[in-house]
């Protein structure tokens, strides 16, 4: 599958140098959520680890400086105003993201300091790009986990009710509740009443 994609992608870029357009053509790169492939026991996609959640996304052409690369928080939905600025166009106001012109530089600039994750009704996390919490809601019970991405980037240490994590814990816990109700996530089992413990 790798090759048959490289194999697309080459098409596509020949035919951009073939039509006389390459130098004035944005090229926008960004992959799917991948599979566990037996990661934490899982196959397929349906978790926020960071196996399944971290995504490629690659900007070329007028205006991306070469070799750039970053490790700002950013969404796919981030695109969208990206390409607007890039094209000297307004985004319209109902657009959510974040133009990611200020990270393309700089790659210790940031565009956000958190991201909200979700997956289905039953899991909610936040990542500030160091700890991750993420929080997992079935059958009316809950369960916490905490990972130190940059000790533990493979997610297996659960730091969860460590009293050393405890203050990282609550505070990432009360940005996820406030992206939940920014995002106007509180219909899925993640409401208030639910959370106010």
């Amino acid at each position: 599958m790798i090759t048959h994609l490289d194999a697309q992608i080459g098409w596509v870029l020949e035919a951009l140098e073939r039509s006389g357009e390459a130098g004035n053509t944005i090229i926008v790169f960004a992959g799917d959520n991948g599979l566990a492939l037996g990661q934490h026991g899982l196959m397929g996609k349906q978790n926020l680890y960071e196996h399944s959640v971290r995504v490629p996304l690659i900007f070329a052409g007028p205006g991306v400086p070469e070799h750039g690369r970053s490790d700002a928080l950013v969404y796919l939905l981030d695109i969208y105003p990206t390409l607007c600025e890039l094209l000297g166009i307004e985004a319209p106001a109902s657009v959510e993201g974040c133009s990611l012109i200020p990270t393309m530089g700089d790659d210790s600039e940031q565009v956000r300091d958190t991201l909200y994750l979700a997956y289905t009704s039953f899991q909610r996390g936040v990542s500030d790009g160091r700890h991750k919490l993420i929080e997992y809601h079935v059958n009316g019970k809950r369960r916490t986990q905490l990972f130190d991405l940059e000790n533990d980037p493979w997610e297996l240490n659960n730091l969860a009710g460590q009293n050393s994590m405890a203050e990282t814990e609550t505070r990432l816990r009360a940005e996820m509740m406030r992206l939940r109700d920014e995002w106007g996530d509180q219909e899925t089992g993640w409401g208030k009443a639910f959370w106010s413990d």
